[in-house]
């Protein structure tokens, strides 16, 4: 009897140094000793192993580096720990960045995702209850009006590239199970926030400038609308999905929390005034000149998880932010750290540039 044995299933989760794989590790590693998790991350600079220190030692965690697109690479780890199933949360994530420059959106999430889905099919063949979950985004169905929400049936109407590459590879993912009868699931998310989320996103991008006491940047005049949904909220859904999900379905998994851009940045200033007893962090506020096809308003209906899975988020959005600017503030040397490098020259060309325009 092998080492691999031991485990009841062998589960590989790509992009798991990030801000969501990583979150979902903390979660599934301790929850499910009899598994074995094997994190492929890029290491790009969104990926980070200390958020995966109080994992990093436990028997039924493995950590490999290496590109999802890297054909030799994933089809050895195939091979040596003969997997179960596959939970993809690789993916280059950032709209902004897609707009600068879109071909690493296409090699990562359409590439790197059709890598994984071809060895999983090949896989498959024998190891047949093998299973491929995608994790996907709100912004493949492009913008709502002021009413409505998206359902599983939306039309994909994606604006940004990085909205392009994720339909794209979700598309992918469907051709497999259609043509390939590959047991594939999908889950599209709206915007999640809490710890160890990369502060260019939008809510550790105003805590760590608040804390700076440098502008809060704020596209357009602020009216889009954004559905939020903790981290932890999520990690439930993609556990229920992967586990019970059925064969082909599309889950949308939405945090009932809708609030306009400013409104939330206001939040988040208040919230900066209480707990660091400095008050004042609102006049930092400064509108920049708008995203290129920026979209109005996000909201999912996530009704078809909680009939089927019995899945609705738990947590109240003041609590879940509190708790996020709590954790940022009691980890300014982690936000340091990933602030250094390359995301300095970026937020020089990106977000700078726009409040000098303004």
């Amino acid at each position: 009897m092998s080492d691999l044995d031991k485990f009841k299933k062998r589960i590989l989760i790509t992009g798991g140094a990030g801000f969501i794989g990583s979150n979902l590790l903390h979660c599934m590693v301790p929850k499910y000793p009899d598994y074995l998790f094997v994190n492929l991350d890029k290491l790009t600079y969104a990926g980070n192993l200390s958020n995966l220190q109080a994992i990093e030692m436990a028997e039924n965690y493995i950590f490999a580096r290496g590109d999802i697109a890297d054909n030799d690479l994933v089809s050895e780890l195939f091979k040596v720990y003969q997997f179960d199933g596959l939970i993809n949360l690789a993916a280059e994530s950032h709209v902004d960045r897609s707009i600068m420059g879109s071909e690493r959106f296409l090699r990562t999430n359409i590439m790197g995702t059709h890598n994984l889905l071809e060895i999983s099919r090949k896989h498959s063949l024998f190891k047949k209850d093998f299973r491929f979950h995608q994790v996907s985004t709100d912004e493949v169905f492009g913008s709502l009006g002021n009413e409505g929400k998206f359902t599983e049936s939306s039309c994909y109407l994606p604006n940004s590239p990085y909205a392009a590459s994720k339909a794209s590879a979700d598309h992918f993912v469907r051709a497999y199970w259609k043509s390939y009868g590959l047991d594939v699931v999908t889950s599209n998310c709206s915007n999640n926030y809490g710890p160890y989320q990369f502060p260019e996103k939008i809510i550790p991008l105003m805590i760590n400038n608040a804390l700076k006491k440098e502008p809060l940047p704020v596209y357009g005049n602020g009216e889009n609308v954004r559905e939020w949904l903790f981290v932890k909220d999520h990690c439930k859904a993609i556990d229920l999905v992967f586990h019970k999900g059925q064969t082909g379905r599309t889950y949308n998994i939405g945090g009932d929390n809708e609030i306009k851009n400013i409104d939330l940045v206001k939040m988040l200033c208040r919230i900066m005034d209480d707990l660091t007893g400095e008050s004042g962090h609102e006049k930092l506020i400064k509108f920049v000149e708008d995203r290129p096809g920026h979209d109005l308003r996000y909201a999912m209906d996530y009704s078809l998880i909680e009939k089927e899975l019995g899945w609705k988020p738990e947590y109240e959005f003041k609590r879940g932010l509190m708790e996020t600017v709590e954790w940022y503030l009691d980890n300014r040397e982690w936000m340091e750290k990933c602030t250094s490098g390359e995301y300095k020259t970026y937020y020089n060309t990106w977000y700078k540039k726009r409040l000098e325009d303004k």
